[in-house]
């Protein structure tokens, strides 16, 4: 991030910030999306995936609404949660089954509360900015990303984590 001399740079620095946080995520889920077992959770993923290219495409969208240049901005957050996750679900994480669900979905709520708390700041400041539609626009992003994150709270609680203490 370039040093910000205004919230207007502020918002569009966070607006490139998710770019990035969401294309890393994506790759990721694509990545995972195989591994999982239970089939609800492989519906998730792939839908999720769909949600965060509506989102990258609203983001896009906002940037070029404030005459700037349409492009990302590595986001180093994302970076270490992707990381981790690789870590936990890829490269030293239970290999198959239930425990390899329950990890997938601890991994996917860290990263999607990682967007909630970026949705939310920019809309923020898009609210503060006098930018309605923008805010509204972000705030609609926050809520489905929300709805994404208590669907798989639920998923865990009422099947994957069940099954995972069974084995």
């Amino acid at each position: 991030m370039s040093t910000p001399d205004s919230l207007k740079d502020l918002y569009v620095d966070e607006l490139k910030d998710l770019w990035s946080a969401n294309d890393q995520m994506s790759r990721l889920l694509k990545k995972i999306g195989s591994k999982a077992s239970d089939e609800k959770l492989k519906e998730m993923l792939a839908k999720s995936q769909e949600g965060i290219a509506k989102h990258t495409d609203i983001v896009k969208e906002l940037i070029a609404g404030q005459d700037e240049k349409v492009s990302k901005e590595h986001c180093l957050g994302m970076e270490g949660l992707v990381a981790e996750a690789t870590k936990h679900i890829v490269e030293e994480g239970p290999k198959k089954g239930p425990l390899r669900d329950a990890v997938i979905i601890a991994q996917y709520q860290r990263m999607t509360h990682y967007g909630i708390a970026g949705f939310g700041t920019a809309a923020a400041y898009a609210e503060a900015l006098g930018l309605e539609d923008d805010a509204a626009k972000l705030k609609g992003a926050t809520e489905e990303i929300y709805g994404g994150d208590k669907y798989m709270n639920q998923l865990a609680e009422t099947s994957v984590n069940l099954k995972a203490g069974d084995e």
